[in-house]
Formats: structure tokens, sequence, C-alpha cells
């Protein structure tokens, strides 16, 4: 299933999260792909908002991981791995501990532990179409 979206301004991420979140109700990995600026982080600030977080979502660029609480949803963990050197960096914090743990992840630049990940998870990819206008793309990949 793919489901596309355009998003003219910030003010539609919201809708979006949230239709994403009720359209992948029982996913809870979910990895954002996108050139540097396109707005990974941005889009998950929207996600963890609608799962019911309060807490400051900011890029975990230089901590990689940064763990945010809902009332609703528990913990939710969010990922960047730019700037890791290997896979055993993100083994070494116990990411596959986070990815088991049944609590929402979102992951930026997962292609740098792509032997880390699961079989199943979301993908959102998010292009740059003008300077304010989005493409947003969410595609399941299964590989079982």
């Amino acid at each position: 299933m793919l489901q596309k979206y355009i998003a003219n301004t910030l003010e539609e991420l919201p809708v979006i999260a949230k239709d994403i979140l009720s359209m992948h109700n029982k996913e809870r990995i979910f990895i954002l792909e996108g050139d540097m600026g396109a707005g990974k982080t941005t889009i998950t600030k929207a996600l963890c908002w609608q799962l019911g977080t309060t807490d400051n979502v900011c890029s975990p660029t230089f901590s990689i991981v940064n763990h945010y609480l809902s009332k609703e949803m528990g913990d939710i963990y969010h990922f960047d791995f730019y700037r890791i050197n290997n896979e055993q960096e993100a083994f070494d914090i116990g990411f596959e501990e986070y990815i088991y743990s049944g609590s929402y992840c979102f992951i930026e630049w997962a292609e740098r532990v792509i032997n880390l990940l699961p079989s199943h998870y979301t993908i959102i990819s998010i292009k740059e179409i003008e300077k304010d206008k989005r493409e947003i793309t969410i595609k399941i990949n299964n590989s079982f």
C-alpha cells in the first residue's frame, strides 16, 4: 500500500500525521527518509504530538536517540544515525532493545543501520518540491 500527501504548509502536518498514525495504527517502527533539511524531524514532531507527548521534540543528531513520553502511548524513541560511523555504534547504545520494545520508534538515516532493522516497518519519505512544499510518501516494508 502506498499513500501520498502534499504538505503546502507546516500547518498541514498535524492532519497528515494523524492520518498516517490512523492508517498504520498497528505499526511501531517508522523510518524517515529524505535529504538533509527535507523535514524528517519536523514530521516526527507532528507524529509525536499526535501520540500525545508534550516533550520538546528535537533532532537527536548529537545524542543519537531522544526519549519522549506520552501519557497515552508510553515511551517514544527518536533516532538520528547521521553521525554514526558503523552499525556497531547503534548496537552499543542498545538499539535492538529499543526497536523490539513495542514502543514507537522514529528513525532518521536508517540506511546506516540497515542490518539491525526488523523485517517489518513503515517508511515515510519526504521530498522537497518547492521551498515550503513537501511530498510525503508512506509505504510498508515487509520482508518476512
